[in-house]
């Protein structure tokens, strides 16, 4: 028996309409991640042009003399955290010297760093002494808690740790410093109270 026509257009009438349906989410999806895609871009554009403004103000302090290249170098390390490219190729136009003077002095000082390091550094000592008194220890009680291994920084940008081969205070092993703070006889507990102490402080 052949069902009456308007059931047969009802039916192609619904399929149609789920295509439609169909189409009109494929659409808005990709709508949706066309518009997070410009947010995105205008935003890491628009902190780029903060940072570069933020970068001439520092630089534009000293004069266009090159015995003032590690006083800048300072400035750009303690704001950023790190030695951006652009702010050394604007450090080296600014004091008229080579791309290679500026290079040499930021990997010479171990006070600079090329790559952005958090804002909490830690630095564990893995000397004789701390080494001995389980400064491994501790290093790996930072990759359970942070989940980062020396010379890397966590996702937020919140912390980085670093080791040293001395920090010059072998009596008070195993030693942690956070960025200028001295932490003596560190254990596991008292590393996830300095962390915790740390975490969500702004710069001074």
């Amino acid at each position: 028996m052949v069902p009456p026509p308007f059931i047969l257009i009802k039916g192609i009438n619904h399929e149609k309409l789920n295509l439609y349906r169909t189409r009109a989410a494929v659409v808005e999806k990709i709508s949706s991640e066309k518009i997070r895609r410009k947010e995105l871009i205008m935003a890491v554009n628009s902190q780029q042009t903060t940072d570069r403004e933020a970068m001439g103000k520092i630089i534009d302090r000293y004069p266009p003399e090159r015995r003032y290249i590690l006083a800048i170098m300072q400035d750009l390390q303690k704001q950023f955290n790190y030695l951006p490219k652009e702010a050394l190729q604007m450090t080296a136009e600014h004091v008229n010297a080579p791309m290679t003077v500026i290079f040499s002095m930021a990997t010479f000082y171990k006070a600079f760093s090329l790559v952005p390091k958090g804002r909490v550094v830690l630095k564990t000592c893995d000397g004789t002494a701390c080494h001995i008194k389980g400064s491994n220890i501790i290093i790996d009680e930072v990759y359970k808690i942070l989940g980062i291994k020396p010379g890397e920084t966590t996702p937020d940008g919140e912390f980085s740790l670093e080791t040293v081969n001395c920090l010059g205070a072998c009596a008070l092993a195993p030693v942690l410093l956070a960025n200028d703070r001295v932490y003596p006889k560190v254990t596991p507990a008292a590393l996830r109270e300095i962390i915790k102490e740390h975490r969500g402080q702004s710069d001074e």
